[in-house]
């Protein structure tokens, strides 16, 4: 007898046995600490995306630059699991909707959960993540999805990571919007969030609201590539002064010309506490 995936069959009892003692030794996603997580999810959505044509590539790249974790979608981690799994914590993403080729992110109008934590349990993973869209259309379904999940994780023993994301409504005018941020974060936390991750607000003062209100950890997301590395490092120290956790970027660090360059410069700033100024000049 095989599983799904070809290897040999075990009993439940030893299988448990077995993923304990495995879990036990690999590297873990310590969501107490700082974290620089890499963000390759993308082409699930987008599909053929700038900068991730060869995930190979990128995972070795970042990895020996010093990234903390990676999160991506099922089949990266299927198709690249001796690069990533036992070598350092990864995140998978379990839910999703229609590509980008039929509707617009943050207007979203479908959404499902696609996998399983017996589909985590079974690549290795050190974490999941789900998605709440607050405001959307979809709302209710990130919600059901991400309270399904929560209860799952809890009864696995893996931390779950929401993306909690304001959308533009009638009563979210300005989805950056620092107290819809606080909210959307907030919502996330009680649905069962071990971590959140959400966009930055523009300040250290704004983003602030958004700690204060969340007991969780919060990582901000990227979003598309900044106008500058000196917006992006200023932007990264500015949330982490408010009391924010680290990042989970993808666009900003795989798109750019040195990807290693920047996640040097995103660790000075996150693990050694680092100036932006001396963050530039690791890029250079």
């Amino acid at each position: 007898m095989t599983d799904r995936f070809g290897h040999p069959s075990r009993s439940s009892a030893t299988v448990d046995n077995v993923e304990r003692m495995g879990r036990a030794l690999m590297p873990q996603f310590d969501f107490t600490q700082r974290q620089l997580v890499i963000a390759m999810d993308h082409g699930r959505a987008m599909g053929a995306v700038r900068g991730l044509e060869g995930p190979g590539r990128v995972i070795d790249t970042v990895l020996e630059a010093g990234a903390d974790a990676i999160m991506s979608s099922f089949g990266t981690i299927k198709r690249y699991r001796d690069a990533l799994i036992g070598q350092v914590p990864v995140i998978l993403r379990l839910d999703g909707g229609p590509s980008h080729y039929r509707e617009d992110w943050l207007r979203n109008t479908r959404w499902s959960l696609l996998h399983t934590i017996d589909d985590a349990r079974a690549l290795g993973v050190d974490g999941v993540c789900t998605m709440v869209f607050m405001g959307s259309e979809v709302e209710l379904e990130t919600l059901e999805i991400t309270a399904e999940v929560a209860g799952e994780c809890l009864a696995d023993g893996l931390p779950l990571i929401v993306e909690a994301l304001p959308c533009p409504c009638e009563r979210i005018p300005d989805p950056n919007d620092a107290d819809a941020m606080a909210s959307a974060c907030r919502i996330g936390f009680e649905h069962g969030a071990d971590v959140l991750k959400t966009y930055a607000t523009g300040s250290a003062k704004s983003f602030r609201k958004v700690i204060e209100s969340c007991p969780a950890p919060v990582l901000i997301a990227g979003g598309p590539r900044m106008e500058s590395e000196r917006a992006l490092l200023q932007t990264v120290r500015d949330t982490l002064d408010s009391g924010g956790m680290g990042v989970v970027f993808g666009r900003n660090i795989w798109q750019s010309p040195d990807p290693a360059a920047v996640v040097r410069a995103l660790r000075h700033l996150i693990h050694d506490a680092g100036a932006v100024d001396d963050a530039i000049t690791l890029l250079r």
